[in-house]
C-alpha cells in the first residue's frame, strides 16, 4: 500500500478518494481537523447542558423537528434513526463503493461543522484502514439517508460486514479489530445519515473511471484509425486550434502523438478526400466528453469540501448558531453525474461506430469481420452485436435522473436530487464503456496484424503489442468471450496505458 493521505489542511481531491476506497492508501486527519471537530461536539455538548432547543439536537427529525426531547432520549434517537434509516433494498454495493461513501462522510465531519465526535470518526477511519467493510444495500436512496445508515449500524456492532475476505457479523468484526461498538449520543445519528457521500463518494469512483476510459478512448480509437487508413489532416493542430475547446486541442494532440510516425497513414494520404465523421471528428466528440468531465470534476471537488451536513454547527462555545439549511441537497453532484452519463455514453457510441467500421469489408479494405477465411469462420461479427446492445442500455442510463421528484417526509422535503441514482447509473454506464472500448480494442488490433507491423505508428504498435500478450491473433473462430474480458483487463490496468 502506498503512503497515506491526509486530510484537513489541503483542499481534498477526488482522486484521494479513489485511492483510498480501492484500497490504494490509507486515510488520516491532522491535528487542525480533529481540533475542529472537538470543537464541534463541544458546542453540541454546551447545548445540551444550557436546554437550548436546537434542531436535530433535542428534536424530532425532518417532519417532526417541532417535537422537543428530554435529554435522556438523546442518545435513544440517535440509535433509532440509523435503525429506522436503515432500510435498504437491492444488490449490495461492492467495497470500493461503500469505501468511497465513507471517505465522503469522513471529508465532511473534517470541516467540525456537524457536531460528531471525534470517537465516530475514528472508527469510520478504522473501518477503512482495517478494510473492515459494511454489507450496504445499493438501493432505497432519493440523495442521503439509507446508505450511510447501514455504515452506522455497523458501526455499532449491527449487521454483517466484510472483513479478512469474509462476511461476518459487524459485532465479530470489532472484537477480531479490538474496537468498541459505538454508542452515538446527540445529534450523531442524524449527522451519520445527513450529507451527500452516498452520491460524492460514487461520483469520484466514476471520475476515476471515467478519465481512464478517456484516454484509452484515444488509443483504441487511433488504432482503428490506423487500420482504415484514415486521413491525418483531420487532426491538423493549426485546423483544431480553430476552436477553443481544451478538449479538442488535447485529443488532437494525443491523436497525432499516438499515430505519429505511421508509414501505413504516410502512404495512404489522399486515397479518399474525408473520412467518416466517426473518425475524423475523435478531436471534437473525446475533446468535448473531456470537457464534460472536466466540469463535473470541479462540481464533485467543490461538494467533496463543503460541509453538507443538516443542521450545521457554527460558531465557538460563547457564539454559536445551530443553522437549519439545505447542503444536504445534492443537486449539483447530481447534474454532474447526469452530465458525465451522457458524456461516457457519447464515448461509447462512436467507439461502436468506429468498430462496425473495422468489421465492415465495403468501408474497411479488409477480410469480413476480420477473418482470413471467412465463410467456415464468423469472426468478430457478433462482437459488434454486443457493442450495439451495450450502447443501446447506455443510452437509457443516460437519461438524467435529477429532472425526476418525488415528496417524502410528509412534504418536509418536498424536492429532492436523486444523485445516488444518478452515480449508480452512471457507474452501471462506465461499467459498460469498459466493455465497449474493449470489443474496439480486440477488433482494432486484429484489424492491424492485417497490415505490415513495421509500418504501424510506435504508440499504437505498443498498444498492439500490450494486448497481444494475454490475446493472440484470431486465424480460426474461437471463444471470444474471455477475450472480451481480457481485453477489459488491460484497459483498466491504469497504470500500463499507452501515450
Amino acid at each position: 500500500m502506498s503512503r497515506s493521505v491526509q486530510w484537513g489542511d489541503e483542499p481534498i481531491r477526488w482522486q484521494d478518494v479513489a485511492r483510498v476506497a480501492r484500497g490504494h492508501a490509507e486515510l488520516t486527519l491532522s491535528d487542525s481537523a480533529w481540533s475542529r471537530i472537538s470543537q464541534g461536539r463541544a458546542i453540541v455538548q454546551h447545548i445540551i447542558d444550557a436546554g437550548q432547543v436546537a434542531y436535530g439536537i433535542n428534536t424530532g427529525l425532518g417532519a417532526l423537528c417541532n417535537i422537543t426531547l428530554p435529554e435522556e432520549q438523546l442518545s435513544q434517537l440517535s440509535r433509532n434513526t440509523l435503525l429506522s434509516h436503515a432500510c435498504g433494498v437491492g444488490p449490495l454495493l461492492d467495497e470500493a463503493q461503500t469505501r468511497a461513501i465513507i471517505c465522503a462522510a469522513v471529508a465532511n465531519y473534517s470541516h467540525g461543522k456537524s457536531g460528531i465526535s471525534r470517537g465516530i470518526v475514528e472508527q469510520l477511519l478504522a473501518f477503512l484502514n482495517l478494510h473492515i467493510t459494511p454489507q450496504v444495500p445499493s438501493q432505497g436512496s432519493v440523495g442521503y439517508l439509507s446508505h450511510m445508515a447501514h455504515i452506522g449500524l455497523a458501526l455499532m456492532g449491527v449487521g454483517d460486514v466484510t472483513y479478512q475476505n469474509q462476511i461476518i457479523p459487524a459485532s465479530q468484526a470489532l472484537e477480531l479489530a479490538g474496537l468498541k461498538p459505538i454508542s452515538p449520543g446527540a445529534k450523531e445519528g442524524l449527522s451519520l445519515v445527513n450529507g451527500t457521500p452516498c452520491m460524492t463518494g460514487m461520483a469520484c469512483l466514476a471520475l476515476d473511471d471515467a478519465q481512464n476510459l478517456l484516454d484509452w478512448a484515444d488509443v483504441t480509437g487511433a488504432m482503428s484509425f490506423e487500420a482504415l487508413r484514415g486521413q491525418t489532416v483531420a487532426f491538423d493542430a493549426e485546423i483544431l486550434a480553430l476552436k477553443a475547446s481544451p478538449g479538442i486541442q488535447l485529443v488532437g494532440s494525443r491523436l497525432r502523438h499516438l499515430l505519429a510516425d505511421s508509414a501505413l497513414l504516410a502512404e495512404s494520404q489522399g486515397i479518399r478526400t474525408q473520412d467518416a465523421l466517426s473518425l475524423r471528428s475523435m478531436p471534437q466528440i473525446h475533446g468535448a466528453c473531456r470537457d464534460q468531465f472536466e466540469h463535473a470534476a470541479k462540481q464533485v471537488d467543490t461538494e467533496l469540501n463543503a460541509c453538507t451536513d443538516n443542521p450545521l454547527i457554527i460558531g465557538t462555545l460563547d457564539n454559536w448558531r445551530v443553522v437549519s439549511q439545505a447542503h444536504p441537497h445534492g443537486e449539483s453532484v447530481a447534474m454532474a453525474c447526469d452530465l458525465l452519463a451522457i458524456a461516457m455514453a457519447e464515448l461509447g457510441s462512436v467507439s461502436e461506430r468506429r468498430l462496425d467500421r473495422l468489421v465492415n469489408p465495403l468501408v474497411s479494405g479488409l477480410p469480413a469481420f476480420l477473418v482470413a477465411k471467412p465463410g467456415v469462420n464468423s469472426g468478430m461479427m457478433i462482437a459488434q452485436y454486443v457493442a450495439a446492445a451495450l450502447c443501446a442500455e447506455n443510452k437509457q442510463l443516460a437519461q438524467p435522473a435529477v429532472t425526476d421528484n418525488f415528496v417524502t417526509s410528509a412534504l418536509q422535503e418536498d424536492h429532492l436530487s436523486l444523485g445516488t441514482g444518478a452515480a449508480l447509473k452512471l457507474q452501471r454506464l462506465i461499467a459498460n464503456l469498459y466493455q465497449i472500448l474493449g470489443i474496439e480494442y480486440l477488433l482494432a488490433a486484429q484489424a492491424l496484424d492485417f497490415h505490415s507491423a513495421e509500418k504501424l505508428a510506435p504508440g499504437t504498435r505498443q498498444a498492439l503489442e500490450q494486448l497481444r500478450k494475454v490475446v493472440p491473433t484470431w486465424e480460426d473462430d474461437r471463444w471470444l468471450a474471455p477475450e472480451i474480458s481480457k481485453a477489459v483487463a488491460v484497459i483498466k490496468q491504469q497504470q500500463n496505458r499507452p501515450e
